[in-house]
This record gives structure tokens, C-alpha cells and sequence, in this order.
């Protein structure tokens, strides 16, 4: 029976000190391949003062009407993300990207990531750039804050644009500090580097060049979990509360670009039609796809994007 437990203790001693060099190689590999990709990294679009802080936002087109793109929740270069959709769109608009803090090269904010204080801080983007009137153009969550945006700024908004865009009536659920911790243990330890690397490459079939994918990896290992992003999960439920009691004004023209088959639930095309129900103009447009639609269907969206516009002038 000693045998037996001194083996079962080594076996335990064995397996505790492999864990602890694999826990430590992980760390160690992280810390390197930050560094590398930091050299790697390169500049686009250009920085605006908000808040006194560097926002990133980038342009491309000389259209006389203009569109902003606000990305969805974790997207991590949003204006490399958005590419297939702003060269679809730049040939008849100015395409204004904007990388909220956190996301792409933007700084960080120790801001809270209210829908308050995001909307200000876009805001302000935009009037740093002298941008007054504009279409909004919003991914997933942005739907939430672009719910927020053109009421709170409707005389600036000329047209409301969901692409597969949350509605506040499908709320996230609740994400707690213990979920939060993990995800910063994650990223501090580099396992979430590893995780990354274990799973799928989303871009890998996509329309982007390898530059870009490059870039895109570089800003994904930089910018995932990082504190802005993870403040912005703590505040998501209160975000989608918050907009509960908000609508799209009447007279305000609004196309959602959806899933035709969402994967978690039913009430996606029902909800996205509600919305734009008692609108002067208003439109649902399914596509199939999966959520990030703008990645594969640019063109077609564009298309029926500027059929509408044309329809309801």
C-alpha cells in the first residue's frame, strides 16, 4: 500500500510540475509574440482627439453623402474588418470607419462603456471631423447604440442601417465579475493567445488579403479581452435595458440587413420587423449568412442599400 501511494504521489508531483512548465511556456510565448507583433503592427486611418484621448477612425471615398460604420462587440480592427463592405461602398460614398476606444489602434478609456458615454464619445469623433450630416451604418450592438444615437442626434442622421444589428427586446444575459475575471486571467496568462490559435481562423476562406489578415491577427491577440472590451460585456446588459423604452423616430428612414435563419433564436426577424413597423420608411432584408454578413454579402447589400436610398428620395 506505501508502494502505491509514494507512485500515485510522484504521478501527482509529475503531472502538477507539467502543468506548471506548460502554464509557464504559455506565458512566456505571449509576452514574446506580443512584443513581435507590436513591431509588426502597422498605422491606418488617421487619430482624432476625444476626450483628450487618440480615437482611430478611417476614411475612404469622396462621396457627396456620407456613411459611418460602427462595428460590433469585440471586433477587433474594425476598419480592416469592414473592408469587403467599404470598397463596395466608397465608389458612391465617403465611408467613415469608426474605431471606438479599445477597438483597432484606439487608445483605451478608463470611461465606463455606458451607451452614454460610447454615443458621446462617437459623437465627438464626428464633430472633430467636421462630419454633419451622415448615414449610420451599424453592426450587432451597434444597433443598440445606434437606437440611442439617432434619437439623441436626429438632426444630423439622415438614415438608420442595421446590419444583423441587436435589438434591445433580445437582451444579452448578465455577465458577472466571475466570468469577467476568468477572461482577464485568460488574457493575462496567454492562454487566451492559445485558445485563438486551437481554434478556427475566421478569415481564413474570406476576400482578405494576406496583409490584411495579418494585421487583423496582430489586432485580435492585442485587443481581445482587453479592459474596454470586457467593461463593455459588464455594462451589455444594462445597455440593452437602458434601450428597452427607445424607438426609431417615425420620420427617420431605417433598413435592417438580417440572417435569415438565426441560429439561437426565432424571434430575430420578427423583432428587427417591429422596430421598423410604424416607420414613414422602413425595411427587413434577409440574407443567408451568418452574423457577419457585411464579410460576404458586401455587394448585395450595397445594392439593396442603394435601392432603398433611391426609393425613398
Amino acid at each position: 500500500m506505501k508502494k502505491t501511494i509514494t507512485i500515485i504521489g510522484k504521478l501527482i508531483a509529475a503531472l502538477a510540475i507539467a502543468i506548471i512548465l506548460f502554464l509557464a511556456i504559455v506565458f512566456l510565448v505571449n509576452i514574446v509574440c506580443n512584443k513581435m507583433e507590436q513591431g509588426k503592427k502597422e498605422s491606418y486611418g488617421q487619430f482624432v482627439t476625444v476626450d483628450g484621448k487618440n480615437m482611430n477612425v478611417f476614411i475612404q471615398g469622396q462621396g457627396e453623402e456620407t456613411v459611418v460604420l460602427l462595428p460590433g462587440y469585440g471586433t477587433a480592427a474594425p476598419a480592416l474588418d469592414f473592408k469587403p463592405l467599404i470598397d463596395e461602398l466608397s465608389p458612391f460614398y465617403k465611408v467613415v470607419v469608426i474605431e471606438p476606444f479599445g477597438y483597432g489602434l484606439s487608445e483605451l478609456t478608463e470611461k465606463e462603456r455606458s451607451t452614454e458615454n460610447i454615443v458621446s464619445e462617437i459623437h465627438e469623433a464626428l464633430q472633430q471631423l467636421n462630419i454633419e450630416r451622415y448615414i449610420l451604418m451599424g453592426h450587432s450592438i451597434s444597433g443598440i447604440y445606434g437606437l440611442d444615437y439617432v434619437n439623441k442626434y436626429l438632426n444630423e442622421v439622415s438614415a438608420f442601417v442595421g446590419l444583423d444589428s441587436s435589438v434591445p427586446t433580445i437582451s444579452e444575459k448578465k455577465i458577472g465579475s466571475p466570468i469577467i475575471g476568468t477572461l482577464k486571467l485568460l488574457k493575462k496568462s496567454g492562454l487566451a493567445r492559445l485558445q485563438i490559435k486551437l481554434g478556427d481562423d475566421p478569415y481564413a476562406t474570406l476576400p482578405y488579403d494576406d496583409k490584411t489578415k495579418e494585421q487583423l491577427s496582430i489586432l485580435i491577440h492585442k485587443n481581445r479581452f482587453n479592459p474596454n472590451q470586457l467593461n463593455e460585456a459588464e455594462n451589455m446588459y444594462a445597455n440593452f435595458r437602458a434601450a428597452e423604452n427607445l424607438s426609431f423616430p417615425k420620420n427617420l428612414p431605417v433598413i435592417f440587413f438580417i440572417q435569415a435563419d438565426h441560429k439561437v433564436t426565432e424571434r430575430w426577424i420578427p423583432e428587427h420587423k417591429k422596430q421598423i413597423k410604424d416607420l414613414v420608411h422602413g425595411k427587413v432584408m434577409t440574407f443567408e449568412g451568418d452574423h457577419y454578413l457585411y464579410r460576404t454579402k458586401a455587394k448585395e447589400i450595397v445594392e439593396n442599400f442603394r435601392a432603398y436610398m433611391d426609393e425613398i428620395k
